[in-house]
């Protein structure tokens, strides 16, 4: 049976409209869309990097540079497109920095994997050559890479700076403020144990606000809870607070089983409602006895428990978020409840100060001045919602490069110079290795020089001649730290510049990258069910109006 009979009858098992791309057809546009997505985003990298305005169908808007937020926010239909976003989200849940690296990364691995692929060079060698690059390319990273604790103050710093410098917040005085705050909180959650230094950023709690100015942004040594006291009666300010935590409603609750009570008098109807009244009142007996003055419900609170938690002077907050339960309980050292009859006073926590105050126009508690807290709050201020916004995506950021540094006690140096040292370290490699593969792994050290290249062109320098520059100062000794300064429009020294990232961000970087790129050129064939072409066939767009050509 001839070779079109059968291609006809493969058909027949796929439903009415459903398509087919096949081999290079499908391999060149799953490329040209994946490039066409990290091309979106290449422009935002760096301190001089541009800000991308998305508007969603409903109409709000979202004005930023995070690499994350823009693949999220764009909706993308094409599962290549998804993959990519997928990269971004994995780096920015792994590490919280180095999204925008990822991805355009992932985009020129492709693009030069496409080149490969015109010349006649199997997707197998390819995927060879960039798993052999991938190895070598961790094992120099280590190799350039030097060490961080969590007592050196003015590395920490300079890596925090670098994370914030490229987003768009306001002045560098700001951001230095900025940073300063997030490194007290990093280092009040750090937890030591031998040489290894763990942090749950969980119990970094970023609570925004719009109002204000960016500079009012605080650090909270405690938890902000964006709540009321339960009751008008209750004491606004409580020094030296004793903290209960409960996760038992202060009401009587309903039975699990329908209950029908019947009731044939108005005396039976009082002393129903008396009895009520007489739980509610033994349940705050309960509370008072305890010697606690401040009272965090996770579920409701009865009108009458509120009116004689008043009167006892104890100030009560319902129905407060299980995430915040965890963080009061790591701030203030108070242990969660499950029966009031278990309520003691060595249950409860402390805070030296506990305060309702409002906030533009909106009631907020404070819980402030904790002893040695565990769980602590940015509380984030900026002029209008999509400037508060972008400053909590900023300090997201840092939490995570600055979390990723002293988990793993590395950093290198940024400004494109680890990116130059690995290709021309991987160039080198490639030579030793022979065969097809050091083609593939040439086109990965082409691939990472897209970060300076990226970095030259936000910066209004020229890209080639930058790179030229830098690749020659590489093959010198000392030259292995030189990057792109984008302020001097200079090539320099980043270690003299404290231009320094985390060792953790670069290599979940690449990881992410290398994987992303290999799987989409696994792929030799696309069957779409849904009535329409899977990419848009050779030279058409994407849904989502995603061109679908390449750049040179």
């Amino acid at each position: 049976m001839a070779d079109n009979q059968l291609g006809g009858q493969q058909y027949m098992v796929l439903p009415e409209g459903a398509s087919r791309l096949l081999g290079k057809e499908a391999q060149r546009t799953n490329i040209a869309v994946g490039y066409a997505v990290a091309s979106i985003v290449k422009t935002t990298l760096g301190p001089k990097g541009m800000d991308k305005m998305l508007v969603s169908e409903l109409g709000d808007i979202v004005i930023t540079n995070d690499g994350a937020t823009i693949l999220e926010e764009m909706n993308v239909e094409h599962p290549v497109a998804k993959i990519l976003v997928e990269v971004a989200k994995t780096q920015d849940k792994e590490v919280g920095d180095g999204t925008t690296s990822a991805v355009i990364i992932a985009g020129d691995l492709l693009k030069n994997a496409g080149n490969l692929l015109d010349q006649g060079i199997p997707p197998a060698a390819i995927i060879k050559g960039y798993d052999l690059a991938r190895e070598k390319a961790l094992a120099v990273l280590k190799n350039v890479s030097g060490g961080v604790s969590v007592d050196d103050d003015d590395r920490l710093e300079k890596i925090a700076r670098i994370s914030i410098g490229s987003k768009n917040i306001g002045s560098d005085t700001t951001k230095k403020y900025l940073t300063k705050l997030v490194l007290q909180a990093i280092k009040q959650v750090a937890t030591k144990s031998a040489d290894k230094v763990t942090i749950d950023k969980d119990f970094i709690k970023l609570e925004k606000k719009e109002g204000g100015s960016i500079d009012d942004t605080q650090f909270i040594n405690g938890v902000l809870v964006d709540k009321e006291m339960a009751h008008p009666g209750m004491p606004k300010l409580i020094k030296n607070a004793s903290i209960a935590l409960l996760d038992v409603a202060l009401e009587i609750e309903k039975t699990e089983t329908d209950a029908k009570i019947e009731i044939t008098s108005p005396e039976q109807m009082q002393a129903f409602l008396n009895q009520e009244e007489q739980m509610l009142k033994q349940m705050v007996e309960k509370v008072v006895k305890s010697k606690a003055n401040v009272v965090f419900v996770q579920k409701g609170i009865d009108d009458v428990a509120q009116h004689y938690l008043s009167k006892a002077g104890v100030s009560a907050i319902r129905r407060v978020k299980k995430s915040d339960m965890e963080k009061l309980s790591k701030a203030t050292g108070a242990r969660m409840v499950t029966s009031l009859d278990d309520l003691t006073d060595k249950d409860l926590g402390f805070a030296g100060l506990v305060e309702e105050r409002k906030v533009s126009g909106e009631q907020m508690v404070f819980v402030e001045k904790c002893k040695d807290p565990k769980s602590v709050t940015i509380f984030v201020r900026g002029s209008t919602k999509q400037a508060s916004d972008e400053v909590e995506r900023a300090l997201t950021d840092v939490i995570g490069a600055l979390t990723s540094a002293l988990e793993d006690g590395r950093y290198v140096t940024g400004g494109g110079s680890t990116e130059i040292e690995l290709a021309m370290k991987l160039r080198d490699a490639a030579t030793d290795i022979g065969g097809r593969e050091q083609l593939a792994i040439q086109a990965f050290a082409d691939a990472l020089e897209v970060i300076p290249k990226a970095l030259a062109d936000s910066a209004g320098m020229d890209p080639i001649d930058t790179l030229v520059q830098l690749r020659s100062k590489h093959k010198g000794s000392s030259g292995g730290r030189f990057g792109v300064d984008v302020y001097g429009n200079v090539t320099a020294d980043m270690e003299k510049l404290g231009v320094i990232e985390p060792l953790k961000v670069k290599s979940q970087a690449i990881n992410s990258a290398t994987e992303a790129a290999v799987s989409i050129l696994r792929i030799d064939d696309m069957i779409s069910s849904k009535g329409t072409r899977p990419a848009g066939g050779a030279g058409g767009g994407m849904p989502g109006g995603m061109p679908g050509g390449m750049e040179d």
